[in-house]
């Protein structure tokens, strides 16, 4: 192999050396997973390449990862539908036009508002699952908790359709415009709402702006860990405009290596106004204290396991995570066609092999 043969290497670099959250995975994971995945499998809602690509990505470990206390029976099971959930959502809407995009996210929320009426026949599965999954979690979860998900996650769900839009326009944003949206898209403030199932943390305290700051910090980090990890796909799939790397190569003008740099002292910054967060909270009596202290304690694991899942799953290094999180070295991958007309349950998940 000549040095024009070897593929082009970039620095990943270690955002989490110093977070005082270590890893932790719930014991239950592997029964979860095996139900998880024979429900998923029940849908069809892939060809049955992608489905093989999917199972690679193992979204139930990230579940798994994310809420390592929680029960096996209830929150575990809710927070891998969750898992999946995310995924497939934005497996259907990454490959349409905004305005088909909205015309999903209609069907979505309708699905969580009525969650016990069956579903029109001949609809988009992304309906089925979702009424599937929140007719399960309601069973479970506190009215809070249940109010706190609804209303983020349909801001979510809206800021998809903004990433529709913004791909039909091919869309470019400074870095500031990207954050905005990227705290949306990234999906984790919904997430979040695993760790308040089976808690009641009322508006004073859920809406507080002590804690909406760290809510959003936990977001950041985890927007920062997932822009970089998935940085070679999506540049590898013509997919890149949407990513961190991106808005700070366009606002700057700096090389892939400064971007990923410039990320990394920006998660550095962020990592500290959370933990100085945290020891400027104000107090709602012994009761609400300890259940905020509880859900504080997951979102910050929330961060470590995003991070530990983009080298432990294949979804965006293959086989080789786990040498790629030893040596940071990443091998550029070469630009790869996705097909225009795939839609629905003929999507390809994109397995891009290092």
């Amino acid at each position: 192999m000549t040095c024009s043969d070897r593929p082009q290497m970039f620095y990943l670099p270690n955002t989490m050396a110093n977070w005082p959250w270590p890893r932790r995975i719930n014991p239950f994971f592997e029964e979860v997973k095996a139900e998880v995945d024979e429900w998923f499998r029940s849908f069809n809602a892939l060809s049955q390449k992608s489905l093989k690509a999917f199972e690679k990505c193992d979204f139930v470990r990230l579940a798994a990862l994310s809420y390592p206390d929680a029960s096996r029976a209830e929150h575990l099971r809710i927070g891998c539908e969750l898992m999946i959930v995310y995924f497939i959502v934005d497996e259907y809407t990454d490959v349409e036009d905004a305005d088909r995009a909205a015309e999903m996210v209609d069907i979505i929320i309708d699905a969580l508002k009525n969650p016990h009426r069956p579903r029109p026949e001949g609809e988009v599965i992304l309906g089925e699952i979702i009424k599937q999954f929140w007719s399960r979690a309601i069973q479970s979860a506190s009215l809070t908790s249940q109010q706190h998900f609804l209303d983020d996650y349909i801001t979510y769900l809206r800021a998809v359709i903004v990433e529709a839009g913004d791909r039909d326009k091919n869309a470019t944003y400074d870095i500031q415009g990207y954050l905005s949206i990227r705290r949306q898209t990234v999906g984790a403030q919904s997430a979040f709402a695993i760790f308040e199932l089976g808690l009641n943390l009322v508006d004073e305290v859920y809406y507080h702006p002590a804690v909406t700051e760290l809510i959003d910090c936990a977001a950041e980090l985890i927007l920062i860990d997932n822009d970089l990890a998935s940085y070679n796909r999506e540049q590898g799939t013509g997919d890149e405009n949407h990513n961190l790397v991106t808005a700070i190569m366009f606002e700057l003008g700096l090389d892939r290596s400064g971007a990923m740099a410039w990320a990394a002292a920006y998660h550095t910054e962020i990592e500290a106004r959370f933990i100085n967060g945290l020891l400027k909270l104000p107090s709602w009596g012994a009761k609400l204290d300890a259940q905020l202290k509880e859900y504080l304690n997951g979102i910050a694991n929330w961060a470590r396991a995003n991070y530990c899942w983009s080298y432990e799953s294949q979804r965006y290094f293959g086989s080789r995570g786990g040498e790629i999180e030893k040596t940071r070295l990443v091998p550029l991958l070469l630009k790869a066609r996705r097909d225009p007309k795939l839609r629905e349950q003929d999507i390809v998940v994109a397995d891009l092999q290092l």
